[in-house]
């Protein structure tokens, strides 16, 4: 289980692995119960966007009888997760809320089985195996350490990727992940120049982008896009707040000093 600090990068573990990566070709082996404990006592099932919007669909959120619209996605974020700025990446970080008195079990958790398995995050679609994505969009594969017993599975990482429909999904995800990185790099730079109002103001943009301002009824991809194109705009435009700012500043100063 992953520490409290390591849970980072806006929905993505940042964490130095200490195991090689293993080949799409190449086997590996597992021990499972079935017993469900994996989704026990767990708070590092983080999100992507795209995670929070296949749980929002699975839900059935698009409306139903009567003609209800769509719940929106912060509010289906308010009712399953738990929100944090990255201590390191000082992005957005969404992750399942553990269901306190219940052993902080995943929300999703019915007796031994999940209630989304068909919308799962890719973490829990993914494990016993882990993903690593490089900023060039090189994608990588390599086993956690478990602690499991039970029935040995053997298997090819392709063939248990493609069992999870983790391929159909891959680009997505190297988008969200490559997205993260460069916005890592952004805000790094913007934090060391606005104001404390103009941080939250980012903030809460950085929040509609990647996680809030999505339609469910919508393909996920093209509403990132669409999003990362107008958080641009509004960085832009808080970054020339900033800069309007720091002027008049810098003139009352001069004043003050003749």
């Amino acid at each position: 289980m992953l520490k409290q600090s390591q849970i980072d990068l806006c929905g993505r573990v940042d964490f130095t692995r200490e195991v090689p990566l293993l080949g799409r070709d190449e086997a590996f082996s597992f021990a499972c119960a079935g017993c469900g404990d994996c989704c026990r006592g767990r708070e590092d099932i983080v999100l992507s966007g795209f995670d929070l919007w296949r749980i929002a669909v699975r839900l059935g959120l698009a409306g139903g009888a009567g003609g209800r619209p769509p719940l929106p996605m912060r509010t289906v974020a308010r009712a399953f997760c738990k929100a944090s700025i990255g201590q390191v990446s000082r992005l957005p970080v969404l992750r399942l809320a553990p269901v306190r008195g219940e052993g902080n079990n995943c929300p999703f958790l019915t007796e031994d089985h999940c209630a989304i398995h068909e919308a799962e995050p890719l973490v829990c679609a993914l494990y016993p195996l882990a993903q690593e994505i490089t900023r060039e969009g090189e994608v990588g594969y390599f086993l956690q350490p478990t602690r499991c017993g039970g029935q040995v599975f053997e298997a090819k990482v392709g063939d248990y990727l493609a069992r999870y429909d983790v391929p159909a999904r891959e680009a997505t995800d190297v988008r969200w992940a490559q997205t993260c990185l460069a916005l890592e790099d952004r805000v790094e730079v913007l934090e060391a120049l606005f104001e404390p109002v103009f941080l939250r103001r980012m903030q809460q943009k950085l929040w509609q982008a990647l996680y809030y301002q999505y339609e469910i009824t919508q393909p996920f991809l093209p509403q990132l896009e669409k999003n990362l194109v107008w958080l641009e705009e509004e960085l832009e435009k808080l970054s020339a707040l900033q800069r309007r700012r720091n002027a008049r500043f810098d003139e009352t100063i001069e004043k003050i000093e003749r």
